[in-house]
């Protein structure tokens, strides 16, 4: 809002002058200073061959008058700018009165966002966390900012586990009714999936026999075949239920509820488009399609940044079918690309929240679909790879001996160590109340990083009513609710006199900024500082002003409309994050 607006004034001083160029202002890197700068200066004096502090001085001086702003140059070239009194309350006023807080829709676009992404027959555990975070609070981004966004969870439901369970279930003689018609027809239950998926999985890595019956039993699955194909839609709808039940409690909503055996439809139809533009041939007795590029090479990551960078061989080709006609990963995928293009269609894009470490995999899969054109050229495909949740010890979190933490026992930590807290604070076990702070703490101690960089789940830390943690926002708006309350005034005109006012107002701006960077960057970090900074805001100028005992009508009611807009603006922001506001803490 405030930056378009120095921006117009400054490009048509620089027209005036007839000096064409981009003009850009951004927030101050001195605030004590300023308010904005623009940096524009140096790269029109080089174009019309002027001096770059003359120049700045000229446009300063065509500038139109204004009651809203002051501008300065500063040497060697910069121009500061400086909101004055009439435009901190101008620019107030218009942040209060408007619905969204100033911030602006900037795109319109369709977008598929392939988030979730649990695989059936397995137990949901913590490496599932992250996806659901950041697609949840990206899906909110997009919509927010104007797009039309679908969700689907993308369950990984045709692969080789629903062979493996199937199998050890049928050796563990859970499944003999199914063949034999005989007795009465069992009950399975999660606990038998929970309990043979990992037994299973252990078995195929030392025993080859038991490895090539679960393909062949994989196989008889994916082609329907009686009784395998009914025994596994039980195994999927036990699954399903306890996946969207952990999904709730964490905030994540899909659109859709697909799998990769809702695409099974479409993969003959895939491979015989790839087949026919000549891009497939046989390898070993599978179906492969080579994407390698001239002169590509692949960075192995580095242990350290003083380590020599090396390079793996280039990209192998995509498998689409296994020796024994199965499908893979990579067969579904592409299907599963030429079924939303079929069935939903008008894509502009299609993004995939999955773990790093699978980038290979969707460059194979992507370029599969641009070269037999399943994908259309003007479609973008995304891979948004975030990294690892670490211990303390900077490995990937685990149990104390050495298993992988079960989701459900992640959200029963949640709920304990919050519990714990709010106890120490004098209020009553509440489960929904522990829940709702809990979740807050996992989400923003991980959307507060960089989406793409490992970090480390530290839940005393996150817990924390102080400081950069989701609790903090919460408990912000909390307090800002209790003095609305007690106040039952409506406010008034908002005027912006002391330093701790106008500090609210330039971190209200930049959240709004923050908005276009976290869309741009596809990660929601700038968003959760930004929150912090306009919280951490509020909290000083609350400690510094007395709102329900001022003695002035006219600031008092400018201090609750001020509080008004602090709560519009954080709110806003924690629906995005898909963080929830408790009623009190």
């Amino acid at each position: 809002m405030v930056r378009k607006e120095i921006e117009k004034l400054l490009k048509q001083a620089s027209e005036k002058l007839s000096i064409d160029g981009q003009v850009s202002v951004s927030f101050s890197s001195l605030p004590g200073l300023c308010d904005y700068q623009s940096n524009s200066v140096f790269a029109l004096a080089k174009a019309s061959g002027q001096n770059p502090y003359d120049l700045a001085n000229k446009i300063v001086e065509a500038v139109e008058p204004t009651e809203l702003f002051t501008f300065e140059v500063a040497r060697p070239a910069f121009i500061n700018i400086k909101l004055t009194q009439k435009g901190y309350n101008h620019f107030a006023e218009a942040l209060f009165k408007d619905k969204r807080c100033g911030v602006k829709k900037i795109s319109n676009q369709k977008v598929l966002l392939d988030y979730g992404g649990a695989n059936v027959a397995k137990a949901l555990h913590v490496g599932h966390l992250r996806s659901p975070i950041i697609g949840e609070a990206l899906k909110r981004l997009y919509k927010f900012l104007g797009e039309e966004v679908i969700s689907d969870v993308h369950l990984g439901d045709w692969g080789l586990q629903m062979g493996l369970t199937e199998l050890q279930l049928y050796e563990d003689g859970k499944l003999d009714y199914y063949f034999s018609g005989k007795g009465a027809e069992p009950k399975l239950t999660l606990e038998m999936l929970n309990e043979a998926y990992p037994k299973a999985s252990a078995r195929k890595n030392v025993d080859e026999e038991f490895k090539r019956k679960a393909d062949e039993w994989t196989l008889k699955i994916q082609n329907k075949e009686k009784p395998y194909y009914q025994i596994y839609q039980k195994i999927r709808e036990v699954s399903v239920k306890e996946i969207k039940k952990h999904y709730g409690e964490l905030g994540a909503e899909f659109d859709l509820w697909l799998g990769e055996s809702d695409a099974d439809e479409y993969i003959n139809k895939a491979l015989g488009i790839i087949e026919n533009k000549g891009l497939s041939r046989i390898s070993d007795g599978a179906v492969v399609v080579d994407v390698a590029v001239e002169g590509e090479n692949i960075p192995i990551p580095k242990k350290s940044e003083d380590e020599v960078q090396r390079y793996k061989n280039p990209m192998p080709p995509a498998i689409l079918k296994k020796y024994n006609g199965g499908a893979l990963y990579a067969t579904t995928d592409i299907a599963t690309i030429l079924m939303r293009n079929t069935e939903i269609g008008g894509l502009n894009r299609i993004e995939y929240i999955v773990d790093a470490r699978q980038k290979n995999h969707f460059v194979q899969v992507f370029r599969v679909c641009k070269m037999a054109e399943i994908s259309p050229s003007d479609q973008e495909l995304i891979h948004i790879g975030y990294g690892t949740m670490n211990g303390s010890d900077g490995k990937p979190f685990k149990t104390r001996s050495g298993d992988t933490i079960k989701l459900e026992d992640i959200i029963n930590m949640l709920i304990d160590k919050a519990s714990e807290k709010l106890k120490s604070n004098g209020v009553e076990y509440d489960r929904k109340l522990a829940l709702q702070i809990g979740v807050a703490a996992m989400k923003f101690g991980d959307l507060s990083n960089n989406v793409g960089k490992d970090y480390v789940f530290d839940l005393d830390k996150f817990l924390s009513f102080e400081g950069k943690t989701g609790p903090y926002l919460q408990y912000t708006v909390c307090r800002i609710n209790s003095v609305l309350n007690k106040a039952q005034a409506e406010g008034g005109q908002i005027n912006i006199e002391s330093d701790e006012e106008k500090e609210i107002i330039k971190n209200i701006l930049k959240l709004n900024s923050s908005y276009e960077i976290a869309y741009k960057e596809k990660s929601l970090n700038n968003l959760c500082l930004a929150s912090y900074d306009l919280a951490s805001a509020f909290s000083t100028f609350y400690n510094n002003h007395k709102i329900l005992t001022e003695k002035d009508e006219r600031k008092k009611a400018s201090y609750i409309s001020l509080l008004k807009l602090v709560k519009k603006a954080l709110t806003q922001a924690l629906d995005v994050l898909a963080i929830e506001v408790p009623e009190k803490m």
